[in-house]
């Protein structure tokens, strides 16, 4: 056997990223991914290090202005980052600060207690991916200025006069050769962010700035709460019905971990926990989440039992996930040296926290209870109504498993299967109406796509019990077509029993369309979130103008491609005609095959929750009973909506 051609291999070849070199070249590496999502994330960072300074006790007050060019500035009242020289580098620590990976005084305890970005590369990251990047610093009683550019720095420190107040300004403008698919920041995204950023941190006042917007009322928010998490639990619950006057509150730190509570029940059927470690929204949990969830149960059934609430001879039995039914609760937790499993930071793996809220939260909840008996009755009492409905909801699951069995091969009559049996590998589309579903049927790749058909609207869940949920027939059959099982508990969901790694929601292009496509999602968030969390959930996205010139047909996504491709035609002085589909049942089985479902050319939006508060919030505003929110929210939002004449 011939050997290779020997190559150089010498020290020459390994090449060394130095500075901010590492992150221009890999970005996604430090920021997730260089889309809409990396893009805000830039915003985070910058804020990230002002909230940092208000938890240390020196900032109260953070301006973040999206300016008429199209760059971001972020001004604070902290102390102003340091301008003396580095003892090490030589260096101004202003330079240190934005142009080395991993260097703050976050990772010193004596300046930061606490910090939200210890797995972050923060600023220097954002200065790195910016084509233009500007620090003011008011400091000691002088103002400093410096620039930068990808980078590298364009203008040394500088004094630039005086000043009698402290804090720091950053201005940035994003690098549109790294943000290929955009540079434009959303006001609503930051919006999120921000409301959050304050919900958390009562004693700051956040306002957010849209120099682009014409309507200064559209383009200004204020966001200060006194109230804290109470507060925000009360904006999440805003569009369902309290079963309390107001949420419970519970505030203490047992072995320096501060622990702050808020909750309250609500007449939703569904369990809405979200927890933030040092601010950072942990999605996926974690051991405070454990702490609050055992000390909740042992608190709730030791005092129902104590009070004779619960009758000892009860034949339901019931379990934790029947005290977190209905439930709203935002958890906060400052961890000095916090653990979180992976780079996304979403589970905390501190074991000492979990005893931490364990302690803090069934010492105060036993105290609540004992002082507001009749609140505490209508809490157990519920909770009683939550295991009967969960014993009914198992006995549904039980009637579907046993109807699913009898047909024969445990799956819906109406599914059209793949060949292929490896989930990594299938993927299924849930297909608005029988008429397109037969044309996906015909049109699709038989060996690794299968087609379920759904008939009609299903169920709206936000308004309905799990058992009632799970006698809808539509719903019977994408559970048992998923094969993961549904709900909360562990026993009733087991997302490695999915059959399939991509579901794909498939819905014609108008109204009926998108209101299928939002009770299709409001199902999977509230009972089948780990599908959305583990990245399974997928809309696909038919075209909407098919473009006919002689006998060649093309298509158009969007109105802005539309309108391109008949300028050109146009110029050329070619003949040509234009429809607009209205459902997917005008597609033949080729064209659907083509611009919908072949992997070559399809377009797949992934569905993501950035941020789990807002998509609770979002999901009780448009599905809940409450009429007036949803109203209000349609109105502020009119003019983004694109209608059919």
């Amino acid at each position: 056997m011939a050997k290779n051609k020997p190559t150089d291999y010498k020290a020459s070849n390994i090449q060394v990223l130095e500075g901010l070199e590492a992150v221009r070249k890999r970005p996604a590496m430090y920021i997730g991914d260089t889309g809409q999502r990396g893009l805000h994330h830039l915003i985070n960072e910058v804020v990230d290090n002002s909230i940092d300074e208000a938890l240390a006790g020196h900032c109260d007050h953070i301006i973040v202005q999206i300016n008429e060019d199209g760059s971001m500035t972020i001004e604070d009242n902290g102390r102003g980052i340091p301008v003396d020289m580095h003892p090490k580098l030589g260096i101004p620590a202003v330079e240190v600060v934005l142009t080395k990976l991993h260097a703050g005084g976050k990772f010193d305890k004596d300046t930061y207690k606490v910090s939200g970005g210890l797995h972050g590369v923060g600023v220097s990251c954002v200065n790195a991916l910016a084509t233009v990047f500007k620090a003011e610093i008011h400091r000691d009683g002088t103002i400093y200025k410096m620039e930068f550019e990808k980078g590298i720095t364009t203008k040394q420190l500088s004094e630039e006069g005086k000043s009698d107040k402290t804090g720091t300004i950053i201005n940035f403008m994003p690098d549109p050769s790294i943000f290929t698919q955009t540079t434009e920041f959303k006001f609503n995204i930051i919006a999120d962010r921000m409301r959050e950023l304050a919900f958390l941190n009562p004693e700051v006042t956040i306002e957010l700035i849209d120099e682009r917007e014409e309507d200064e009322e559209l383009g200004k928010e204020v966001y200060h709460f006194e109230g804290g998490v109470s507060d925000f639990v009360q904006y999440l619950d805003e569009n369902r019905e309290s079963h309390m006057d107001k949420p419970i509150f519970i505030q203490g730190e047992v072995e320096g971990v501060p622990v702050e509570l808020a909750m309250q029940y609500n007449n939703s059927y569904a369990e809405n926990v979200h927890s933030y470690v040092n601010n950072i929204n942990t999605r996926e949990g974690g051991s405070h989440v454990s702490g609050f969830r055992r000390a909740l149960t042992r608190s709730l059934k030791s005092y129902a039992e104590k009070n004779k609430i619960i009758k000892s001879n009860s034949k339901i039995s019931i379990s934790g996930e029947d005290f977190r039914e209905g439930i709203t609760a935002v958890l906060s937790v400052k961890v000095a040296e916090p653990q979180f499993e992976g780079q996304t930071k979403t589970k905390l793996g501190n074991s000492e926290v979990q005893s931490a809220v364990e302690v803090t939260v069934y010492d105060q909840l036993n105290e609540y209870l004992e002082q507001n008996p009749k609140t505490a009755k209508r809490i157990i009492e519920k909770v009683v109504l939550a295991a009967e409905a969960r014993e009914a909801a198992r006995k549904a699951r039980q009637l579907v498993q046993r109807k699913s069995v009898m047909s024969g091969g445990g799956l819906p009559g109406k599914l059209a299967d793949c060949s292929i049996k490896d989930p990594e590998h299938c993927e299924v589309y849930l297909v608005e109406g029988d008429s397109a579903g037969g044309s996906a049927k015909m049109g699709r790749n038989r060996s690794f796509q299968a087609i379920l058909p759904l008939r009609g609207k299903i169920l709206n869940v936000e308004k309905a019990k799990i058992n009632k949920i799970l006698e809808n027939k539509e719903i019977q059959a994408m559970i048992t077509a998923l094969g993961t099982g549904v709900g909360h508990g562990d026993e009733a969901f087991e997302v490695e029993k999915l059959r399939y790694h991509k579901i794909i929601i498939m819905t014609d292009a108008d109204v009926d369309g998108s209101h299928i496509r939002t009770l299709l999602l409001t199902f999977f968030y509230r009972y089948m979130r780990p599908l959305i969390d583990n990245g399974h959930m997928y809309i696909a996205t038919p075209p909407l103008y098919r473009i006919t010139v002689g006998k060649t047909i093309d298509y158009a996504w969007d109105e802005a491609t539309r309108d391109k491709m008949v300028k050109e035609l146009k110029k050329g002085r070619r003949k040509f005609d234009i429809s607009r589909y209205k459902g997917l049942g005008e597609m033949n089985p080729s064209q659907l095959w083509e611009t919908t479902m072949d992997p070559e050319t399809r377009t797949l939006q992934l569905v993501t929750v950035e941020s789990a508060a807002t998509a609770d919030k979002m999901f009780s505003t448009l599905m809940g009973d409450e009429v007036a929110p949803r109203r209000e929210f349609i109105e502020r939002n009119a003019k983004y909506a694109k209608i059919d004449i």
